[in-house]
């Protein structure tokens, strides 16, 4: 784990000219020490449209997921951002301070990426119906007349009498 606060550029994401430095950069405990996630901690004055393009955009493009943490108050700020720029965010909790101790709560998780993602405009494809279900559909019903019918017991017993 790498820890960047304010300023610092302790743990870099990337190499060179490119590099990032993000608030806490998570890695693997393997030899390889890949980054597993990157950690963005904004403040309430942080949370904005600036914000949102200068680093959320950027930190969403990595491989490794982005996870946010934002004060309770600036929540529904946080995800219109989030959405209004296509930040693709793993996680986002909340924080806020009772008495000394500061609680985190999350808020949003984005779905595994081994679940199944609803596909909204992918065609149907054509499925062959079975040989049964190919027989002569019903006839339709005949269409009634606009003039009521005599009812037929009726007419009936007025020709029997």
């Amino acid at each position: 784990m790498g820890i960047n606060p304010g300023t610092e550029q302790n743990t870099a994401v990337g190499t060179g000219p490119t590099a990032m430095f993000p608030d806490l950069v998570l890695t693997t405990q393997d030899r390889g020490r890949k980054i597993a996630a990157v950690i963005e901690v904004e403040t309430v004055e942080s949370v904005n449209n600036l914000e949102a393009l200068a680093e959320w955009v950027t930190f969403g493009r990595l491989k490794p997921s982005l996870h946010l943490y934002i004060p309770t108050s600036m929540i529904e700020v946080a995800k219109r951002l989030c959405t209004d720029h296509h930040v693709p965010v793993a996680e986002i909790h909340s924080y806020h301070l009772v008495g000394d101790e500061m609680r985190f709560i999350q808020v949003f998780r984005a779905p595994a990426e081994g679940r199944p993602k609803p596909v909204a405009a992918a065609p149907k494809k054509a499925t062959p119906k079975p040989a049964a279900a190919k027989k002569a559909k019903p006839a339709k019903p005949a269409r009634r007349s606009a003039k009521p019918a005599k009812k037929a017991a009726g007419a009936r017993s007025s020709k029997r009498k």
